[in-house]
């Protein structure tokens, strides 16, 4: 019995970390419609992400130094850590995220980005060498990237595109090297700093660059005035979106294998093609290649996750 309360518990909490991240598509969207930045505005984007995860950062460490009672900060020694995990999670992601998903739809990218669970567990397997490569395992990845090639295919063929599909894979590659950095930290670190500290340095060192990059540029930025609440508002979410979800998915990760938790996050897309249908008007991209890549998804996270009875992997 408590053995199944701790399943449903972990099953929870990896479906809110999922339905966060999967609004952050949508989000994300909306938020560069309503501080007026298009697809070419690379300083802007990456400003207006690293100013979200820097404020991400901050609310993790005064969250948690508010339920602890007192003020949190990272040893000297954990500080190189600190850094090599945010140049995964943080700058390496999300530059390549952000930049792509002003290249591509919702709805794509939400199903590329399901890439990330793949990656976690073959770079778990193969180098990391935390976990074993079984045939169950391989299968389940098999199945999950078919899915992704589908999402890709039209009349013309295979198709993607390098500035938008591809940049949000190499995303995904960036989150699987940073969801195994987290769970080997974690085990001798505190996982609710880390995760703080990291996002904080790399909203910085983002925020930094976009401010230089516009700087130079002579670029100006002008937001229309009764957009404004909304759009601060919209920037706070997406800050908590990452506060509350990446905080949650390392504690997951702290007392789980890389596999077993890394496979709910092929429920990302599921919630984010979702969202990104009723949120930005993409419902008519939806088609049978969207259903079946996620099916498909939906079977590779069946496939990795249930372990037979008799066997001890």
């Amino acid at each position: 019995m408590k053995n199944l309360k701790r399943e449903a518990a972990v099953f929870a909490g990896a479906l809110l970390c999922c339905f966060l991240w999967g609004s952050a598509f949508p989000g994300i969207k909306i938020g560069y419609r309503l501080w007026d930045i298009s697809g070419d505005d690379t300083w802007r984007i990456m400003r207006f992400a690293g100013v979200r995860f820097f404020i991400a950062g901050l609310l993790v460490m005064l969250f948690a130094s508010a339920a602890r009672k007192k003020i949190l900060l990272p040893h000297k020694s954990e500080l190189p850590k600190i850094m090599l995990l945010s140049a995964f999670q943080t700058i390496g992601q999300y530059v390549f995220f952000y930049l792509g998903l002003a290249h591509t739809g919702g709805i794509n990218s939400a199903v590329i980005d399901s890439l990330t669970a793949f990656f976690a567990i073959l770079i778990a397997a193969l180098f990391m060498r935390t976990e074993k490569l079984t045939a169950r395992k391989m299968l389940g990845c098999l199945l999950g990237f078919s899915g992704v090639v589908i999402i890709n295919i039209t009349s013309q063929g295979f198709s993607l595109n390098p500035l938008g599909d591809g940049l949000i894979a190499l995303s995904a590659l960036c989150y699987g090297v940073s969801s195994n950095l987290i769970k080997r930290y974690s085990q001798k670190h505190d996982t609710v700093i880390f995760s703080g500290c990291q996002f904080i340095f790399g909203g910085a060192v983002m925020t930094l660059i976009g401010q230089c990059g516009l700087m130079l540029s002579g670029k100006g930025s002008a937001v229309n005035a009764d957009d404004l609440p909304k759009a601060v508002l919209m920037l706070i979410y997406l800050a908590l979106v990452s506060s509350v979800a990446y905080t949650l998915w390392g504690l997951l990760l702290k007392h789980s294998d890389v596999s077993k938790i890394s496979v709910f996050g092929f429920m990302t897309p599921v919630t984010g093609v979702i969202l990104s249908a009723l949120l930005l008007d993409e419902a008519g991209q939806l088609g049978i290649k969207h259903i079946l890549a996620l099916l498909l998804i939906a079977a590779g996270i069946t496939v990795v996750n249930i372990t037979p009875a008799q066997k001890n992997e």
